[in-house]
């Protein structure tokens, strides 16, 4: 028989961590005050980005835990605030794949919001489409679906993670996100930020038949200019081919676009990082993201690259998508 493990009753979690409401405590009563500042529960969708966000949080130092079971962040938290202990900032990882034990989650955080213990909920979520191609990616079962379809899964883990969800400090959505720029994002959101001194900024192609960027900050929509598309010898090609360059700007409309954009963005980069923005995302939106986006995207990335006020990187989003009208 498989022993189970007891999920945690209410009220009754300060107790089992030693902890007493700070307006509680005697002054003589021989707790050491804990020097934990920041306790973070990364929970979410399988799929969803949980390990990355791991990544962002021990590269800043703190102690991280992957998968732990519920029940055991109450022992953790434990030995956190325990005399002698010198942690500080720390970080776990729950979800499905701690099986029957996940229910007691929400419990356990019920808990620690009336125990006192500082503590931040991290929720990452993607849409269905998203989720199913990355598990079709890596080829892996979904925990709540080992024998089923992993449509299946995911449908029963958006049920199970609902009341987990509303008790979220942030919800991020990284439908659509590199690694790269989830990372930014958790780290802008919960990491504490030092003054900046320059801006991280994407310039990020996209086409809107394949849906607009959900993480943009600003968009510009270029499908005024001549689209390449049409040409049966452009076609195929992409941005980044010369005569695809050649053909966007042959109407002279480009060069107008560039003489009104670049004092416009050479005014906003550093007001958003005068108000504490570490990334901005900048979306060039043409038909299907492959000829006129791609070549803007590129050519202001190759102006502002030299800047010394800020990191430039181009993300092309749909430059292997074809489709009609693109």
């Amino acid at each position: 028989m498989r022993a189970r493990m007891s999920t945690t009753k209410p009220g009754r979690l300060s107790e089992r961590l030693g902890l007493t409401r700070r307006a509680a405590r005697e002054p003589d009563d021989g707790v050491a005050q804990s020097r934990l500042e920041d306790f973070v529960v990364i929970t979410g969708y399988s799929g969803a980005g949980k390990s990355t966000a791991m990544q962002v949080f021990e590269d800043a130092g703190y102690f991280c835990v992957d998968n732990l079971p519920p029940e055991m962040i109450a022992g953790l938290v434990e030995l956190f605030m325990h005399e002698g202990s010198k942690v500080e900032r720390a970080a776990v990882v729950s979800d499905v794949r701690g099986g029957e034990y996940f229910e007691a989650l929400q419990q356990v955080l019920e808990a620690l919001d009336r125990d006192g213990v500082a503590h931040r909920v991290l929720f990452l979520e993607a849409d269905q489409d998203t989720l199913l191609t990355r598990y079709k990616e890596t080829r892996r079962r979904h925990p709540l679906a080992p024998g089923g379809s992993v449509q299946e899964g995911i449908t029963r883990e958006r049920q199970l993670l609902g009341p987990i969800k509303q008790h979220a400090e942030a919800i991020i959505d990284s439908t659509g996100l590199k690694a790269s720029t989830l990372r930014r994002k958790i780290a802008d959101e919960f990491l504490p930020r030092e003054p900046l001194t320059r801006l991280a900024v994407t310039f990020q192609s996209f086409g809107f038949k394949h849906g607009p960027p959900r993480d943009a900050d600003l968009t510009f929509d270029v499908r005024f200019l001549p689209n390449p598309h049409w040409e049966p010898d452009l076609r195929e090609l992409t941005g980044y081919d010369r005569r695809v360059v050649d053909y966007v700007h042959r109407q002279g409309a480009l060069d107008e676009f560039y003489e009104r954009l670049i004092p416009l963005l050479d005014f906003l980069l550093p007001q958003y990082l005068h108000e504490g923005k570490a990334h901005l995302m900048v979306s060039i939106g043409c038909t299907g993201g492959r000829h006129r986006s791609v070549v803007i995207a590129e050519e202001l990335t190759r102006r502002y690259q030299e800047s010394t006020d800020v990191f430039v990187e181009a993300v092309q989003r749909n430059t292997e998508k074809h489709a009609p009208g693109a």
